[in-house]
């Protein structure tokens, strides 16, 4: 199972737009690896550490908990990383 976290906060545009790009994305992986795929979701407002670490960087996308990437989310990178985590 890979986990895939998305930290951003309510009313952020460019955490709306991470977020359509990880649905997106998932959607065009190959059934068996999206569905073991576990996307959760996080925001600085509501936890005092996350905001510490990544305030000036959200949106932000972690996989198995590294940084992959942050401000904005490439589709082709995001499934080039999430296809070899799979592996």
């Amino acid at each position: 199972m890979t986990e895939l976290t998305l930290i951003g906060k309510p009313d952020c545009h460019l955490c709306d737009v991470a977020h359509d790009v990880v649905e997106s994305v998932l959607a065009d992986l190959p059934d068996d690896i999206a569905d073991a795929v576990d996307v959760r979701e996080a925001s600085i407002a509501d936890d005092p550490a996350l905001y510490e670490l990544w305030w000036e960087k959200i949106p932000v996308v972690l996989i198995d908990g590294q940084l992959h990437g942050h401000w904005r989310v490439s589709p082709d990178r995001l499934r080039t990383a999430l296809l070899d985590a799979a592996s």
